[in-house]
């Protein structure tokens, strides 16, 4: 199999998997990178189902296994065995054909003037993830469901000194207007700006309160600001709250329209996020394939 640097250049359409948490939740009562030590059977099932779906790149199960992060969950003595755990399992069910990717995300903390985080700090903690992932074997490194552009770039830049790996970097916007902002008030040109100046190899979008068919509108707005390549990875639909429970209502052939229309805007990676399936990806492989 070709690296994943060179199947970027290649121009072919490649798929992400979907949501890993809520499968985790509906097969072993838990979520959270915990579950790659107390269930990896049930963590392993769920990639591997993806996998089996028609992802050809399957995300390993360490989105919130930074140091700071797990520090705040009191659970910063298990940082190596769950990223070392996460990356092992996730390559067993890609196998061979298939691509891991090295899942990392915000840090649930803020930097000065706002918190007490220095951008040092939040570089060293980005880097010490993305090596440990690195080290274990993943083919590349997933920045995802950033709201601070800022923290982002910053985990961009460590990623890409610390492993030389490619650097896909997804931020989660919200509808404003005619256009999109993070929670933190970034615009869709500041982000695009950033990350692309960080050295992202792939920048998009994923998760926040926007369907698949108001994600194609975002990938159009960053296709005008940059030539690079676009990852579109959309909910199954806008959140709503039924019965004090969060849930996305898009059915598997709903949303694979919806990410078609992605990327006909211009996203060349493609997947999915909160509220989807495996169901969910067989469907937009089938179209797609």
């Amino acid at each position: 199999m070709i690296s994943f640097a060179d199947a970027l250049k290649s121009g072919k359409i490649l798929i992400f998997d979907g949501a890993t948490g809520t499968q985790l939740a509906a097969r072993c009562g838990s979520t959270g990178p915990l579950t790659n030590i107390e269930c990896p059977d049930v963590v392993k099932s769920v990639h591997a189902d993806y996998k089996a779906a028609g992802a050809d790149i399957v995300i390993a199960n360490t989105f919130t296994a930074n140091r700071i992060s797990l520090e705040h969950a009191s659970m910063e003595d298990k940082f190596e065995q769950i990223n070392t755990l996460g990356a092992k399992l996730c390559r067993e069910a890609a196998g061979d054909n298939g691509y891991v990717a090295g899942d990392m995300s915000t840090t649930g903390q803020f930097m000065e003037p706002l918190g007490d985080y220095t951008e040092q700090q939040f570089f060293d903690n980005a880097a010490e993830q993305a090596k440990i992932l690195a080290d274990n074997g993943v083919d590349l490194i997933l920045i995802e469901t950033m709201t601070d552009v800022r923290e982002c770039a910053i985990a961009v830049r460590a990623a890409k000194q610390t492993t030389g790996l490619p650097v896909v970097a997804s931020i989660s916007f919200d509808p404003v207007g005619e256009s999109f902002r993070t929670m933190m008030g970034d615009t869709v040109e500041k982000a695009v700006s950033e990350l692309t100046g960080a050295g992202a190899d792939v920048i998009g979008s994923n998760c926040g309160t926007i369907d698949p068919f108001e994600m194609s509108r975002l990938m159009a707005e960053m296709r005008s600001y940059t030539d690079i390549i676009l990852i579109a990875m959309p909910n199954a639909g806008k959140p709503e709250l039924v019965a004090n429970e969060v849930v996305f209502k898009l059915s598997p052939e709903e949303f694979a329209e919806g990410a078609l229309q992605c990327t006909k805007a211009g996203a060349g990676l493609i997947g999915g996020c909160c509220g989807t399936t495996p169901a969910h990806i067989a469907a937009l492989s089938a179209r797609l394939r």
